[in-house]
């Protein structure tokens, strides 16, 4: 029932938002606009590593906070981190409070018939992260068993997307983070987080949990950044400026510092 509720309000969201933007003007000075603010304002899950999150001495960094600071460097303005409820990353949008949301921000058809967004930048599948003593090695040894989800997140709508994987689970909990998530696979709370693959695989790599990422994947998709629909001037001009940034090798400097490599799909 809970989900059913759930999935209500957050359709209800979507048409709410939908129709607001139907009815804005498309703002062809949002550019000039935000230059005359001086600030670019990125909302954000700060506990999204290595895209977004707090440092040791919680100042917010991460890949995509290092691509952002680039972009209000080139637009000539200052970059703020704005953390946000993700799950009302949209109204946060909406309501002006964010200029745009990036942070591992995954491509639906849902967010797109809400907000402006860019084509995407990076790639990422949707994994189950186990214990590595579980004995899980696919997605049908989790029949019965419990998963865990960052609410708001789009693992939700990859387990719902998969009817056999998602009848046969015998129960699903909402987080408010991966990372709490993660805490609670560690102490058994939960049998396997469902999860970005790019966080989980840097997660497991920095804390040295005894957890695996299973081979088979949920659903494969897209990041992007989504700007409010009334302002494709301004997207366009974040995403000419990365791909300036594509050219001239400061993308591939930023993905070397973060993975090792380039790993951006920017073409």
């Amino acid at each position: 029932m809970k989900k059913i509720i759930c999935a209500i309000i957050f359709a209800a969201s979507v048409l709410a938002l939908v129709s607001c933007s139907k009815s804005q003007s498309v703002n062809a000075n949002a550019v000039e606009d935000l230059k005359s603010r001086g600030v670019f304002v990125l909302g954000l899950d700060d506990s999204f590593p290595p895209l977004g999150f707090r440092s040791d001495d919680n100042e917010i960094v991460g890949y995509d906070i290092d691509l952002a600071k680039e972009v209000a460097k080139r637009l000539g303005v200052e970059f703020k981190a704005q953390p946000i409820d993700w799950d009302a990353k949209e109204m946060e949008l909406e309501t002006g409070k964010i200029d745009c949301i990036w942070n591992g921000f995954t491509i639906t058809e849902e967010r797109k018939a809400a907000l402006s967004f860019t084509e995407a930048y990076l790639n990422n599948d949707q994994v189950l992260v186990v214990r590595a003593d579980s004995g899980i090695k696919s997605l049908s040894d989790m029949k019965g068993k419990t998963i865990g989800i960052q609410s708001g997140s789009s693992a939700q709508e990859a387990v719902d997307d998969n009817q056999a994987f998602s009848s046969s689970i015998g129960k699903t909990i909402n987080f408010k983070d991966n990372v709490t998530a993660l805490n609670d696979l560690d102490i058994g709370g939960v049998d396997a987080v469902v999860m970005d693959s790019i966080v989980a695989n840097y997660s497991i790599a920095q804390t040295k949990k005894p957890f695996v990422v299973i081979d088979e994947a949920l659903a494969a998709e897209a990041y992007g950044i989504g700007f409010r629909k009334s302002e494709p001037a301004l997207r366009d001009e974040v995403w000419k400026i990365l791909l300036e940034m594509k050219a001239d090798g400061t993308l591939a400097a930023i993905g070397q510092k973060w993975f090792g490599k380039d790993i951006s799909v920017i073409k």
